[in-house]
């Protein structure tokens, strides 16, 4: 296990507590309440919940004669942890329009004031459990903020003026490469899972050997132009790429494209966090559920990876993040077209796998709140991999599990094809 820094995590809480303020900046008050759908959460929520999570998790039990800022928060900013107690449904946290978001400011800043004054003070006495927790807690946040980018940008997209939450510098890579090639991976058994003595999320375990047929797999994330391919083929017209539930799903909501994209007087645009825009050819395509990313596949005689298969193909090619990776420290807020000999594992979109959300071999869950973190939610879920433009560079690793129901589309979502040799 990780040895405790005082100083090091002092730093960090720091520099991370921040980061969450930050992405809220260009926000107006009214931002900060809205709850379009029930996946996304306000921001003001966002802002609360992560600080409660230290409050509740670490302050509540190990800060002697702790006082707690207003004990109503529990109630309000609890997710899903029915350890520490009852909570506001999450349908309902937009209904919250107080406590202002003056309020949770200073909430942010008395909880903040009392962490440093714990870490500072019993810094000896953190023993590896509480170590674990603390670190917990701040990639927590980081997840957070990653979900601050994907709901502000569902808030602000469903406005029908398509409101700017921050222009686009544009960047001009070196060349684009646009090209479709693919790469063999020989058959043979594998090792997939956390290997280290940092810090890895409790369905990262255990490390385990897998044997994989050969296949291979596209070198790059599949782009706008050969999606609009798809859809000008009659793809969300033809029920023989989809899956039943798929199909179902396709009909019952109307889908005809990506989410975000509006087709306006004969040409696609979509909507970005600097506004509405034309589609670029070249630019991964995002937003998409694994229903849709399964039929693209199915409609090019292809298949999505299985998470096996694309934890070894990053462990091969990009077991970590390179300095073209992108991610939400180069606050581009989007994909970005692939540069000429990069794979785009690691950053840019979480690619679907075709690989259920279910436990390694010998996972243990954990006892209390922590035990509620991931392993409840095991169940009707589709694994993603990678990161996207949304997610902290720091916060992603090659053995990193994402997982959301097959319809949801709101995060940054993208392709890559495969197919068995």
């Amino acid at each position: 296990m990780f040895p405790f820094d005082k100083n090091a995590y002092l730093e960090r809480f720091s520099k991370i507590r921040k980061q969450t303020i930050n992405i809220c900046k260009p926000l107006a008050v009214e931002d900060f309440v809205a709850q379009p759908i029930v996946d996304v959460s306000p921001p003001k929520w966002h802002m609360g919940h992560t600080t409660w999570f230290f409050e509740a998790l670490v302050l509540e039990n190990y800060l002697q004669d702790y006082k707690d800022f207003d004990h109503r928060y529990g109630f309000l900013f609890n997710s899903y942890y029915n350890t520490v107690g009852d909570r506001v449904q999450r349908p309902d946290r937009g209904h919250m329009t107080r406590p202002t978001v003056e309020e949770i400011i200073h909430y942010r800043e008395y909880v903040d004031e009392k962490m440093i004054h714990f870490i500072k003070s019993e810094s000896e006495k953190i023993d590896e459990h509480l170590s674990y927790i603390l670190e917990l807690g701040l990639q927590h946040e980081q997840q957070h903020q990653e979900l601050l980018v994907t709901d502000l940008k569902y808030i602000l997209g469903m406005n029908p003026i398509f409101p700017v939450y921050k222009d686009y510098i544009e960047e001009v890579p070196d060349s684009k490469d646009t090209e479709v090639k693919f790469i063999n991976v020989e058959e043979g058994i594998y090792e997939i899972g956390y290997q280290g003595n940092n810090f890895c999320f409790d369905n990262e375990l255990s490390r385990h050997k897998v044997y994989l047929n050969p296949f291979r797999f596209m070198e790059r994330l599949v782009n706008n132009g050969e999606y609009l391919e798809f859809i000008e083929d009659g793809g969300y017209s033809r029920f023989n790429f989809w899956l039943s539930e798929g199909w179902d799903w396709v009909k019952k909501q109307d889908i005809h494209a990506p989410m975000y994209w509006h087709k306006i007087d004969h040409k696609w645009y979509h909507y970005t966090l600097s506004g509405l825009e034309e589609i670029k050819p070249d630019d991964p395509v995002t937003h998409i559920s694994y229903f849709e990313a399964d039929a693209f596949a199915s409609w090019k005689g292809k298949r999505l990876l299985t998470e096996a298969e694309w934890e070894v193909v990053c462990q091969i090619n990009e077991p970590l993040p390179n300095k073209d990776s992108n991610f939400v420290e180069k606050e581009n807020f989007r994909p970005l077209p692939c540069k000429n000999g990069k794979m785009q594992l690691l950053g840019d979109l979480w690619e679907w796998t075709g690989s259920a959300y279910l436990p390694y071999p010998n996972f243990q869950k954990s006892d209390g709140a922590i035990g509620e973190y991931n392993g409840k939610f095991m169940v009707n879920q589709m694994v993603l991999r990678g990161g996207s433009c949304a997610t902290p560079k720091e916060h992603i690793r090659n053995s990193y599990r994402n997982f959301f129901h097959p319809n949801l589309r709101w995060q940054f979502t993208g392709i890559r094809l495969a197919e068995s040799l």
